[in-house]
């Protein structure tokens, strides 16, 4: 008998790599079986070292850019049919995705993010998801060339 979760929504969470897109595209297609909502979340953090080296930084141009990123991103990989609750918080990766999951939500992640160490098995990211959620979380691996 296939195992049935009851659910209100899945979320995923989105940084562009290639787990990331493949998690999405997961999402998507489990989202239109199960005739639930999408949510898709880009996290991210500003860094006050930036001010510390001297950079010059403009805020706005920043948050405008991840934003656009997250909506590129869900065009590319989610296609139509299906709408999405878009998300940029600016939080850590972790403590954003877990703040908007429910217990009866699913939450979707890439096994690797942008950062770390490409040989590893699970990114830090995922590891805590899969540590500290309240809900259930499906780790997607990038397709193998």
């Amino acid at each position: 008998m296939p195992y049935h979760v009851d659910m209100s929504k899945i979320v995923v969470g989105v940084d562009g790599s290639d787990a990331s897109r493949a998690a999405v595209r997961w999402a998507a297609d489990e989202a239109r079986l199960r005739g639930v909502a999408l949510t898709a979340i880009e996290a991210w953090e500003f860094s006050p070292l930036i001010f510390a080296a001297d950079v010059p930084v403009a805020l706005d141009e920043l948050r405008a850019s991840v934003v656009e990123h997250l909506r590129a991103t869900v065009a590319d990989e989610v296609g139509d049919g299906l709408d999405v609750n878009e998300m940029v918080i600016e939080k850590a990766p972790v403590p954003a995705l877990l703040g908007e999951c429910d217990p009866d939500d699913i939450l979707v992640v890439g096994s690797r993010g942008r950062g770390g160490f490409a040989g590893l098995l699970l990114g830090s990211v995922s590891q805590q998801l899969a540590q500290h959620s309240t809900c259930p979380v499906v780790i997607i691996r990038p397709p193998q060339d």
